[in-house]
C-alpha cells in the first residue's frame, strides 16, 4: 500500500496545484508583516520545507510551531496557519484556540476534522485537501502546495513556484525507474545499520523528512545533523569505530563552496570510524525540484528498508497507543 502511495506522489502534486489554483484566500483588515504555522509530523514538515523554498522571496519571517503553544509575537498582524491533514491533531488544535485570542489572519488547511468545522462556522480562509490517503504522511505534496498558494494569493510570493512544481512531477515521472533502482541499492547497503543522515542548512528539511519515513515506514531507528552546524559539535563525537553506522549525504551539485569542502573533510574523519558512507545527489534546476527530487527517492529508500525489515509501512501502532492513552487524561 505504501508503494503505491509513493508512486502516486507526481500526481499528488498535479492535483495539489489544481485545489490550490481554485483555492479562496482573502486579504486581512490588518497589515501582515509575519508568518506562523502549527502543525505536527506529515502536516508540520510542509511548513520547514516552505521556509527554505521562500528564503530567497519573502519579506516576511516564517516560522514553524511544532507543539500546544504558540509564541507571543503572533498578533493581529500575523498570518497563521493551522496544518493537520485529519483535522484533529490534538497539539494543533490548541494551538488554534490560542490564535482566536491574537486577532490573527487565521488560515486551515486540512481534509476535514474539526478544523475544517472551525473554519467553516467561524468564516475563516481555509484550503480542503482530500480525505482519502490511509497516512497523512504521504500527503507531504498537498502541505507544501497549499502553503505556497496562500502565500502568493496574499502577495507574499510571486508565482515562480508552479513553474518549479511542473518541472519537479516532469523529472519525477522521467527520472521514476533510475529513482527506484537508486533507491533500492541505498536501501541494500544500509538495512542492517544505523542511518545517519547529514546534509547542508539550505535543505534541513530533506533530511528531516527521510528520518521521518524511516523511522515510520522501515520501523528504524536514525538521526540526522547539519553542516556547517555539525562541524562544531557533532563531528567531535566521531572518535571510535561504528560499524554499525551508515552515513547518508544528501547533496546538491551546487551546494555552497564551503560546505562542499566541509563534505569532503568530514568524510575523511568519518570515514576512519565507518565503512559505509553514500552519497545521495539530487537532480533538477531549481530549489523545488532538487528538494522534491530527493524526496521522492528517500521516500523509496524508506519502502525498500521496510521491505528488508518485513515491516507494515502503514501501520503506527505505537502513535495510535500514545493517543489512546492520552485521551483518557
Amino acid at each position: 500500500m505504501m508503494d503505491q502511495l509513493i508512486q502516486r506522489f507526481p500526481e499528488q502534486l498535479k492535483e495539489a496545484m489544481q485545489i490550490g489554483e481554485e483555492a479562496q484566500i482573502h486579504p486581512h483588515s490588518s497589515e501582515i508583516n509575519k508568518v506562523y504555522v502549527a502543525g505536527l509530523g506529515g502536516s508540520g514538515i510542509g511548513a520547514n520545507f516552505v521556509a527554505e523554498f521562500i528564503k530567497d522571496e519573502c519579506p516576511l519571517p516564517y516560522n514553524v510551531g511544532k507543539g500546544y503553544n504558540i509564541p507571543k509575537y503572533v498578533d493581529e498582524n500575523t498570518l497563521a496557519i493551522c496544518s493537520s491533514y485529519s483535522g484533529n491533531t490534538e497539539e494543533t488544535l490548541y494551538s488554534y484556540r490560542e490564535m482566536l485570542e491574537t486577532g490573527a489572519k487565521v488560515v486551515i488547511i486540512s481534509s476535514g476534522g474539526t478544523l475544517i468545522e472551525e473554519a467553516k462556522s467561524r468564516g475563516f480562509d481555509y484550503i480542503q485537501v482530500p480525505g482519502n490517503w490511509p497516512s497523512p504522511r504521504a500527503c507531504l505534496g498537498y502541505s507544501i502546495i497549499q502553503q505556497l498558494y496562500v502565500l502568493e494569493k496574499l502577495g507574499f510570493i510571486s508565482d515562480n513556484f508552479k513553474t518549479a512544481i511542473k518541472a519537479s512531477i516532469d523529472l519525477i515521472n522521467f527520472d521514476l525507474d533510475s529513482i527506484q533502482e537508486s533507491a533500492q541499492k541505498v536501501a541494500d547497503k544500509i538495512y542492517n545499520k544505523i542511518p545517519v543522515i547529514y546534509v547542508t542548512d539550505r535543505m534541513e528539511s530533506v533530511a528531516v523528512r527521510l528520518r521521518q519515513q524511516i523511522n515510520e515506514n522501515a520501523k528504524m531507528l536514525c538521526w540526522h545533523h547539519v553542516i556547517p552546524e555539525m562541524n562544531h559539535n557533532e563531528l567531535v563525537g566521531w572518535t571510535e569505530k561504528h560499524p554499525e553506522l551508515a552515513v547518508l549525504y544528501l547533496r546538491n551539485h551546487d551546494d555552497f563552496n564551503r560546505n562542499q569542502h566541509r563534505i569532503e573533510i568530514n568524510q575523511e574523519i568519518i570515514g576512519r570510524y565507518t565503512e559505509t558512507i553514500i552519497d545521495i545527489f539530487s537532480k533538477g534546476n531549481s530549489l523545488i525540484e532538487k528538494a522534491f527530487y530527493l524526496v521522492h527517492l528517500g521516500d523509496w529508500i524508506s519502502w525498500y528498508l521496510s521491505v528488508h525489515k518485513g515491516a507494515d509501512a502503514i501501520e503506527v501502532n505505537v502513535i495510535n497507543y500514545l493517543k489512546s492513552e492520552l485521551s483518557k487524561i
